[in-house]
């Protein structure tokens, strides 16, 4: 089933892509938002075609359809609060002219406000999934689980449109720095500036539909840890664990630390961004400093290009080790001292607090990037304002919110998932309380 709603997907994918159509004047972002739409009416009509033949049951279908609206919404969302065209980017963008510091204010509070229908959807799809689903096996209790499982693979069933759309934005993003390096003129760089606005609502828009997908995918590797961890209780002449109790010590201090390890994790990739970033400066200093003619730009000059590309791959990789690393020895940790309810309350809190900053940082982000190319379209006092500086300000801090930190929460959350469920057997066997 999955495979074949998977192929599906892909099929509507395809066939959505010839849904972009751009007039001349037109909107870049409606033309993007279209295809995705379209290929959404597909999935559902192939899918619902599909069904009775190969005896697929409905309720898993409703399911799949459940996730893939759900979705759409979030998707609805995120462009509302990302879109230079809507309201929430345009005050940001007035919110410059008064400095930085009320770029930063309004940018995080459109962010932390943007997250509320987000995690509304993922929680009712969820909702949804499992109430449509439960009991078509009696046998099991798996199958409610499978149904939020689906709604997950409905999330993400146009995936090829969402990888499409998330390509395209760093395509056109560098696609203005080329333009602007080349000195093809203000006609050209309007064009691309249009274009990486658009970008950064899609992007942001995919975003959404991953970050979600994700979160309905962990809560269905909770119910997955619970029971492998069950089967080994079993084994083993215990009693199988029913749920997770928050009023229980154990699971309420699993419950706080796993909340807290997003938030180190962010931290620790941002900082790392933060080394980098200066160490490319330094180099860049010492380039102009030492290289005769460069900073005048004479002809025949050419800067070490590949010391700064070594600084900006290897160190990102170097800087990436350590937080990946603290979010696997945590989850350890939790699990030889509180047990299997410990580690199953450290999932329950890592996913809330994971998809919260998630959806945050990859809103706010792609807000203050598109309220900078608001003010840069002539907006707010145009280029070299004050405006234009205080939003360049914003577009700083966003960049490692919506490029670094937001999209690594959704592997740091799967990963501490796996470790669980793989540790399950030596939790047992193994903890303090």
């Amino acid at each position: 089933m999955v495979l074949c709603y998977g192929a599906i997907g892909l099929l509507a994918s395809i066939i959505g892509v010839l849904f972009a159509r751009l007039r001349a004047g037109g909107d870049p972002t409606n033309a993007l938002n279209t295809s995705t739409y379209s290929t959404t009416g597909l999935f559902v009509v192939l899918t619902g075609i599909v069904t009775p033949i190969f005896g697929f049951n409905w309720f898993y279908w409703l399911a799949t359809i459940i996730g893939l609206i759900v979705g759409v919404v979030i998707g609805i969302a995120t462009d509302y609060f990302t879109n230079d065209q809507r309201r929430p980017v345009q005050y940001v963008a007035n919110a410059s002219k008064s400095g930085p510091a009320f770029t930063i204010i309004s940018g995080s509070s459109y962010g932390f406000l943007s997250i509320f229908p987000a995690l509304l959807g993922i929680a009712v799809s969820a909702l949804l999934a499992y109430t449509v689903t439960q009991g078509i096996d009696p046998n099991t209790n798996l199958d409610s689980l499978f149904g939020i499982s689906m709604a997950a693979v409905g999330m993400l069933s146009i995936v090829a449109m969402i990888i499409s759309n998330d390509a395209y934005g760093p395509i056109v993003d560098n696609a203005r720095g080329l333009v602007e390096m080349g000195n093809l003129g203000e006609e050209a760089l309007d064009i691309t500036d249009a274009l990486d606005s658009a970008g950064n609502t899609v992007k942001a828009i995919t975003k959404g539909f991953a970050i979600s997908a994700a979160g309905l995918t962990v809560i269905a590797l909770l119910g997955a840890f619970l029971s492998e961890a069950n089967d080994i209780l079993v084994s083993k002449g215990l009693e199988p664990i029913v749920g997770f109790d928050i009023m229980s010590p154990t699971v309420f201090f699993g419950l706080i630390v796993g909340a807290a390890v997003p938030a180190v994790f962010s931290a620790m990739l941002m900082l790392g961004v933060d080394r980098n970033a200066q160490r490319m400066v330094a180099e860049i200093h010492r380039q102009f400093e030492e290289i005769e003619g460069l900073k005048e730009g004479k002809p025949g000059v050419v800067p070490e290009y590949e010391r700064c590309i070594d600084i900006a791959t290897v160190g990102a990789l170097r800087e990436l080790i350590p937080a990946g690393l603290m979010a696997i020895v945590v989850t350890l940790a939790v699990g030889f001292i509180g047990g299997i309810q410990a580690v199953g309350g450290f999932l329950a809190g890592n996913i809330v607090a994971g998809l919260l900053l998630a959806l945050y940082m990859s809103n706010a982000g792609g807000l203050w990037d598109n309220a900078k190319k608001y003010v840069e379209a002539g907006n707010c006092g145009g280029k070299g304002s004050e405006a234009h500086k205080a939003a360049v300000v914003g577009d700083t801090v966003g960049d490692p919110y919506k490029d670094t930190a937001g999209p690594s929460i959704n592997t740091q959350i799967t990963v501490c998932s796996l470790v669980a469920s793989l540790c399950a057997g030596l939790f047992i066997a193994f903890s303090i309380f």
